[in-house]
C-alpha cells in the first residue's frame, strides 16, 4: 500500500531524539571533532545539523542528541549502567542538582524529559522506601519515580482522540437466545495467563506455517491465521477470549478456502511481461506434480494433463504473446484445472483446518487449568457467578465489569521510557507503545476502571493489553496491522458533528477516537472503555460508527446482528458501515446491505482516494499513520424509522463527510468520493417516496 508522509521527517529528526531501538538508522554528519577522550569513550561525537546549521552532539550507544557539550559524569544507564561515574549524591538524601547555567539544553520540544534520562526504569515491586529515596508514585503505588520523569511518561503530545464525548447509547442487557459466553463472565487477565496465551499462540502459528508446507509446499496465505481466528470467534463458545476451543464445524470455511486460492501455488501481482509467462510455467508445472503425487480419478488426472501440456506447446511456439495473453492464458488454466485440483487436495487441506482447530482446544485447556489455579491460590471463587439477569432493563452503555474478583496485584512489571517510547516489560517479554498512547490508556483507564482507584494494577493491565494485541497481530512486519485500521481523525469529527455518531463498533482501547467503543477482548479492553465485543452488544437507540475487520464471516454476522437491532427497536437507532467494496466475487455482507430495507444511503469511496490510519498507529512512526486504500470503500447507512428520521442522509450532510476525507492525513485530492445515484430502490428516495 502507498504511504505517504504525515508530517516532516526532517523536522521530526531535528527536534525529536531517535530511540535506542532505532541504531541501525544512518549516523548523522560529522563535524571536525574536539570532544575529551572520556566523551569519545562513552559514545559522544560532534556533528553537524543541515537545518540549522550549527554543531550539536549525538550518542551512538543511546541515540541521545544534546545541542551544547554533553556534562562529564552524568550518569547513563546505558554506557554506565551501575553509576560509577555518575556524581556523588548530597548528604542527607538529597537529590543532586546540576546548575542551571551548566545545564545542557535539549533539542527535543519537550521541556518535561532531562536529558541526561533518555531511558529510565521503574518496578512495581514492593520495597522498602529508605529514609532520603524518591518517594513512592502517587499514580503508579509502589513505582519510585520522579516527579518529571511521571509528566514525562504520562505526557500527550499528539492527539488523535476526542475522550470528552459522552455517549448518547441506551443499551439492554444480553436476551436468553444468545449462544456467545456472555463479556461479563471471563476471568480478569494476569500477566503470568497473558505470558503463556502468547507462548502458545506463537507456537500454534508455527504448526500451522509447518503443516502448509509439509502438505501443501506453500506457505500458509498472509493473515489467514488472523483471519481464521477472528472467523472462530464468531461461532465460538468457548471460555478464551483469543483461542477458539468450542466451534461447530470444526473445519474453517475462512482458512480452507484461502489455503486452496494457493494451490498449487500463490498466485501473486504481476507487473511485467516475463512475470506473467514464469508464472504461468510454474503454475503449470505445480498442476501437474500435484495431479500426479495425489490419488484422482482417470479422467480428473487426463483433463489436468491435457491442459497442462497444451500450455506447455502454447509457451514454445508463441513468443510474441503480451503479459495479458498470459494473463488470459493462466486464467484459463486455473478455470479447466481447479476444480480436479480442489478435489483432490481437499482431504488434506481440511486436515491442516481440523488439525489446528484442535491443538487451539488443547492450549486453551492449559490456559484455562493455570488460570483457575491462579484463582483458588487467591482464594477467589470462580464458580458463584451470578447469574446474568433476564429482565428487559434498560441503561446507558457502560464498560464491561468482569463478574470474577480481580487477582492481587503482579510484581516484576517495569516500565521505562525510550526515547518517544514507553516499554512495559514482564519477565523479559517487552512491549512498546507511544508516549501519548500511553497517556491515552492511564486517561481511560482513569475514566473507565472501577475497581483500582489507586491504580496499583495499571501497568499489569497495559502489559496484558499490548502483550494481547501484539499476538493478535502476528509477527511479520505490519502483519495485522490491516485488522485495526481505523477511519482518519477528521472523519469521525465530522461522523459526530453531523450525525452525532458518539460509540465505535468495532475498535480497541489503542485506536479507538470515542472513550466508548465495542472491541475483541472485554477482559483486557473492559478496564480502558470496552463496551465488549460487537455481536455482544445490544442497543435499542443511538448512533453508531462501523468500520469492521476485513473478514467475510465477520462481516456477515454484523449485518445479521444490525438486522435483528434495527428490527426489533422503536427508538432512533443507525449504523454508518464502511467495509471494502469487493465485487469479483462479491462479499454476502454487501450484498445483503445493499438489498436490506434498512438501507437508506451508500457512498463510494474511490481507491487510491482516501485513507485509513494503520493499525499499528500505537507503535508506528509518524509517517507510517496513514495508509491508502488499495480498494474502493462503500460507506452504508442502516437505519430504522425513527434513526432515519433523526439522522437523515440528506445531500448536505453526505457531502460534509465525504468532504472530511479531504483534509484526512494527506489526501488532498478533489475526486475523493463519489456519490452513487439514487434509484427508486436505492437512497433517502425510498423512504421519502414510501411516505
Amino acid at each position: 500500500m502507498a504511504r505517504d508522509n504525515h508530517g516532516s521527517p526532517q523536522e521530526d529528526a531535528a527536534l525529536i531524539s531517535l530511540s535506542p531501538s532505532t541504531s541501525h538508522s544512518p549516523c548523522p554528519p560529522r563535524a571536525p571533532s574536539d570532544l575529551p577522550d572520556e566523551l569519545v569513550q562513552a559514545g559522544w561525537e560532534k556533528c553537524w545539523s543541515k537545518r540549522e546549521s550549527r554543531p550539536y552532539y549525538f550518542n551512538r550507544f543511546t541515540n541521545q542528541s544534546l545541542w551544547e557539550m554533553p556534562v562529564l559524569g552524568q550518569h547513563d544507564v546505558i554506557s554506565d549502567p551501575l553509576g560509577l561515574n555518575a556524581a556523588p549524591v548530597p548528604a542527607e538524601g538529597a537529590m543532586p542538582e546540576t546548575p542551571k547555567d551548566t545545564r545542557p539544553p535539549k533539542r527535543r520540544i519537550s521541556e518535561d524529559l532531562s536529558a541526561g534520562e533518555t531511558v529510565k526504569k521503574l518496578k512495581t515491586e514492593s520495597t522498602p522506601v529508605a529514609p532520603g529515596s524518591v518517594p513512592s508514585s502517587p499514580v503508579f503505588p509502589g513505582v519510585q519515580v520522579e516527579e518529571k520523569q511521571l509528566t514525562a511518561l504520562l505526557k500527550t503530545t499528539d492527539v488523535y482522540w476526542d475522550l470528552d464525548i459522552q455517549s448518547n447509547v441506551v443499551v439492554k442487557p444480553l436476551p436468553p437466545s444468545h449462544l456467545l459466553l456472555p463479556p461479563s463472565q471471563y476471568l480478569p487477565p494476569h500477566p503470568e495467563v497473558e505470558l503463556l496465551r502468547a507462548q502458545l499462540v506463537l507456537k500454534l502459528r508455527q504448526h500451522y506455517r509447518e503443516l502448509c508446507q509439509q502438505r501443501e509446499g506453500i506457505d500458509p496465505p498472509r493473515e489467514s491465521f488472523n483471519r481464521w481466528m477472528l472467523e472462530r470467534k464468531v461461532l465460538d463458545r468457548g471460555p478464551d477470549p483469543l483461542l477458539p476451543s468450542d466451534c461447530d464445524p470444526a473445519v474453517s470455511p475462512s482458512m480452507f478456502r484461502e489455503i486452496m486460492n494457493d494451490v498449487p501455488i500463490r498466485l501473486s501481482r504481476i507487473k511485467h511481461r516475463e512475470e506473467a509467462k514464469r508464472l504461468l510455467f510454474k503454475y503449470a508445472e505445480a498442476a501437474k506434480r500435484l495431479i500426479e503425487s495425489r490419488s484422482a480419478s482417470s479422467d480428473s488426472r487426463k483433463m489436468v494433463k491435457w491442459n497442462v501440456e497444451d500450455t506447455f506447446s502454447w509457451l514454445r511456439r508463441d513468443h510474441l504473446a503480451t503479459k495479458e495473453d498470459y494473463m488470459d492464458r493462466l486464467e484459463h488454466l486455473r478455470k479447466q484445472c481447479g476444480p480436479h485440483m480442489t478435489a483432490v487436495a481437499r482431504d488434506s487441506v481440511e486436515g491442516i483446518c481440523s488439525k489446528i482447530y484442535h491443538i487451539s482446544r488443547e492450549y486453551v485447556k492449559r490456559i484455562r487449568e493455570k488460570h483457575l489455579a491462579l484463582l483458588r491460590d487467591a482464594s477467589i471463587p470462580v464458580d458463584q457467578v451470578p447469574a446474568v439477569s433476564p429482565q428487559d432493563r434498560r441503561v446507558f452503555c457502560h464498560p464491561i465489569r468482569l463478574s470474577v474478583p480481580a487477582l492481587p496485584t503482579q510484581p516484576g512489571v517495569e516500565v521505562q521510557q525510550e526515547g518517544s517510547l514507553v516499554c512495559v516489560r514482564f519477565k523479559g517479554e517487552s512491549v512498546r507503545i507511544n508516549q501519548s498512547y500511553f497517556s491515552k490508556l492511564y486517561q481511560l483507564y482513569r475514566l473507565s476502571c472501577i475497581d483500582d482507584s489507586g491504580t496499583e494494577r495499571f501497568l499489569s493491565r497495559v502489559w496484558c493489553l499490548l502483550r494481547r494485541y501484539q499476538v493478535m497481530f502476528g509477527t511479520a512486519q505490519y502483519e495485522g496491522s490491516g485488522l485495526q485500521g481505523a477511519l482518519p481523525v477528521h472523519v469521525f469529527q465530522t461522523l459526530h458533528k453531523v450525525f452525532e455518531v458518539t460509540l465505535e463498533c468495532f475498535a480497541s482501547p489503542l485506536n479507538c477516537y470515542f472513550k466508548q467503543y465495542c472491541s475483541a477482548f472485554p477482559d483486557t479492553d473492559g478496564y480502558f472503555g470496552s463496551r465488549g465485543p460487537c455481536l455482544s452488544f445490544f442497543p435499542v437507540s443511538g448512533s453508531f460508527e462501523a468500520n469492521p475487520p476485513f473478514s467475510e464471516e465477520l462481516m456477515d454476522a454484523m449485518v445479521t446482528h444490525f438486522e435483528n437491532l434495527l428490527e426489533s427497536s422503536d427508538q432512533p437507532l443507525s449504523f454508518i458501515i464502511f467495509i471494502p467494496e469487493w465485487r469479483d466475487p462479491p462479499t454476502p455482507a454487501l450484498t445483503r446491505m445493499e438489498s436490506s430495507r434498512f438501507k437508506r444511503h451508500q457512498l463510494l469511496l474511490t481507491a487510491f482516494q482516501h485513507e485509513y490510519r494503520s493499525g499499528s498507529q500505537h507503535m508506528c512512526k509518524r509517517e507510517e499513520l496513514y495508509y491508502k486504500a488499495v480498494h474502493n470503500t462503500a460507506v452504508i447507512f442502516l437505519q430504522n424509522e425513527p434513526g432515519f428520521l433523526k439522522w437523515t442522509p440528506t445531500a448536505e450532510r453526505v457531502q460534509e463527510l465525504s468532504a472530511s476525507y479531504k483534509h484526512s492525513g494527506r489526501v488532498a485530492n478533489s475526486s475523493v468520493a463519489l456519490e452513487k445515484e439514487p434509484t427508486q430502490e436505492e437512497g433517502t428516495s425510498k423512504d421519502s417516496t414510501a411516505n
